[in-house]
């Protein structure tokens, strides 16, 4: 573990520090900085001034592939469109549970790419992703499949080329809070904020071969701002928006 915790450091360009049973306030405190914990079993990323940790866990997209294998709908998958073979891209990955569900659709002959902006979580989710065991295995291969890429999405989209991606996706942080979403607290400490832009749909628009679809608050400005056909749903606090470029 010390010599993980040494190959994390450099590969983050972070200090490595002992801790020696000391307190995560008190290395917080003394360092007047986050503190990315090596455990047995999982990385913890403690924000400074946060309550809680942030650590990779499959979460909702467990549940979600078990109905899906079920044969019951996904509003993401209603959206997306998504089939075997596509590709994927997903601006805003956060821990990535659209991104396994978005793996495990298109398979071993797809390809999905997550982008985020803040350098630990992306490491914390690209580690995660790579060593979790769900205990299914196509669910595993899935997951070890998806590519996270440290950079900003709109950096990601200039670079990229165009017509390279079949969907394009962005999931923002929402612009109003849901009160009920209280497992996105510690990920909310380290979120990019970026907004949307006109610039950043242009982008998408010229990247996407297939469709944008954007995941809001149904009360999100942004869905008619940028033109989104939305998928309304009476039951949801959060909506699909959809432009259909075929």
């Amino acid at each position: 573990m010390i010599e993980q915790a040494k190959g994390i450091a450099k590969d983050l360009e972070s200090t490595f520090i002992v801790r020696n049973k000391t307190s995560i306030s008190e290395l917080q405190s003394r360092i007047n900085d986050d503190v990315l914990v090596v455990g047995k079993s999982r990385l913890e990323l403690y924000v400074l001034n946060g309550k809680e940790p942030l650590f990779f866990h499959p979460n909702s997209a467990m549940f979600r592939l078990k109905r899906i294998i079920r044969g019951e709908d996904d509003p993401f998958l209603e959206a997306t469109k998504l089939q075997k073979g596509m590709t994927f891209l997903d601006c805003t990955i956060g821990l990535g549970s659209d991104c396994i569900v978005a793996s495990f659709i298109t398979g071993q002959t797809g390809s999905v790419i997550g982008i985020e902006g803040n350098r630990y979580l992306s490491y914390l989710v690209a580690t995660g992703l790579k060593t979790w065991d769900t205990g299914i295995p196509e669910i595993n291969a899935a997951m070890q499949t998806i590519e996270v890429i440290y950079s900003e999405h709109l950096d990601y989209l200039r670079s990229s080329a165009s017509n390279s991606i079949d969907v394009v996706y962005f999931d923002p942080m929402f612009e109003e809070n849901i009160a009920e979403s209280k497992g996105i607290e510690a990920l909310k400490k380290v979120a990019i904020y970026r907004d949307l832009s006109f610039e950043i749909i242009e982008e998408a628009r010229r990247v996407a071969k297939n469709r944008i679809v954007l995941k809001d608050h149904w009360k999100s400005e942004r869905f008619i701002k940028f033109g989104f056909k939305v998928n309304k749903r009476k039951t949801s606090k959060f909506h699909f928006g959809v432009l259909n470029l075929l």
